[in-house]
């Protein structure tokens, strides 16, 4: 049986330009030119994977997202121009249940290959995700969305006099397609006087990092910070990798430990890189004081990285299929031997949290 797929999009020249690149997997597509049509065919036949624009006339796309995860789940991949701006809406849209997002026809070169490839990879992935799957990510949206509601603790100030040579264990998080609730999750449930430094890779691009990071100081007691060269690392706080440059580490002369970022995309097909962040902490730290934990996403990112740093010494993490929403970056780091426990989510969120 083929495949569906319901392009929401209000702009024709947009419909007409992602249907080109779909009709190569073979789906069956549809369209609707505002959120309100997206959520009447949505709710009357379950589509596979939805791609849902942001601005639109009578009813927007966060709206529909909205109403469509809670009548009829769908696997939903925003289209969002690469602005500040819609970079906020579209973690929104994430938080409501979206799974990922494009960019927009128009901000980039749709001819290109990887623009084109990056389309097809991820509407393939997300329509293979189940009902199980998005029941499950929507019982997690609304646990966020009831922490959110309780009183927050006062916000740990680091003492002036803490400093990177300080620093115990490193934990390093990647992760990429359905990541970025997950990510909020663990960052909100580590406490006050957790004394670990925790450095994250999500793939996204720079606009994207920033309101991302922004989004997460809200929900951490612990001060985080999108990552900058020559950042120190402190213990007790979170570094979110800056979209667009590589996320590394390096030593002073002092015995400091600053964040060293590299915008040379090398051989890596995502900047920044779970594989470079792991690599260079391989580099700086001890293995033994490393812990490394792969989430869902598609492709390897992180796998090789992984098998190295638990070769040191490093305990690794990886999430379970059951758990994760695209069994493809857990998957490789598992099968290549860079995982030390695999389990669900809600066990790795312990396993952080609890960490000492």
């Amino acid at each position: 049986m083929r495949k569906s797929v319901l392009i929401v999009d209000d702009s024709a020249l947009v419909r007409k330009q992602l249907s080109q690149i779909i009709e190569t997997l073979d789906f069956e597509i549809e369209f609707a030119k505002n959120g309100q049509e997206a959520v009447s065919k949505a709710t009357q036949k379950q589509f596979d994977v939805i791609t849902m624009d942001i601005n639109m006339p009578i009813m927007d796309g966060i709206e529909a997202v909205k109403q469509i995860m809670k009548a009829q789940p769908t696997p939903i991949l925003m289209v969002s121009s690469l602005t500040t701006k819609d970079a906020s809406i579209t973690m929104d849209a994430l938080d409501l249940g979206a799974i990922d997002y494009i960019a927009k026809p128009g901000t980039m070169n749709i001819g290109k290959s990887e623009n084109r490839e990056e389309i097809l990879t991820k509407l393939s992935s997300l329509s293979k995700i189940s009902s199980r799957h998005l029941k499950r990510k929507m019982l997690r949206v609304a646990s966020r969305k009831r922490r959110r509601a309780e009183p927050q603790q006062s916000e740990n100030e680091i003492c002036e006099t803490r400093s990177s040579l300080d620093l115990q264990k490193v934990i390093l998080i990647g992760s990429s397609t359905g990541g970025p609730g997950l990510i909020e999750q663990i960052c909100a449930s580590l406490p006050a006087d957790f004394k670990h430094t925790v450095c994250i890779v999500q793939h996204m691009p720079a606009q994207f990092t920033t309101a991302f990071a922004q989004r997460l100081a809200r929900t951490c007691v612990l001060p985080v910070y999108e990552s900058e060269q020559n950042l120190e690392l402190l213990p007790g706080a979170v570094y979110l990798a800056r979209g667009g440059v590589h996320m590394g580490f390096t030593k002073k002369v002092s015995g400091k430990i600053v964040i060293r970022e590299d915008k040379e995309k090398g051989k890596s097909f995502f900047q920044p890189s779970v594989n470079t962040m792991m690599e260079s902490a391989l580099k700086t730290f001890d293995g033994k004081n490393l812990v490394g934990v792969i989430l869902t996403g598609i492709g390897d990112d992180g796998a090789d990285a992984m098998a190295k740093i638990k070769k040191a010494g490093a305990y690794t993490l990886g999430e379970s299929e059951e758990s994760a929403t695209v069994y493809g970056m857990p998957k490789e780091a598992y099968e290549r031997g860079g995982v030390q426990e695999q389990l669900d989510f809600s066990d790795i969120l312990k396993k952080i949290a609890t960490l000492r």
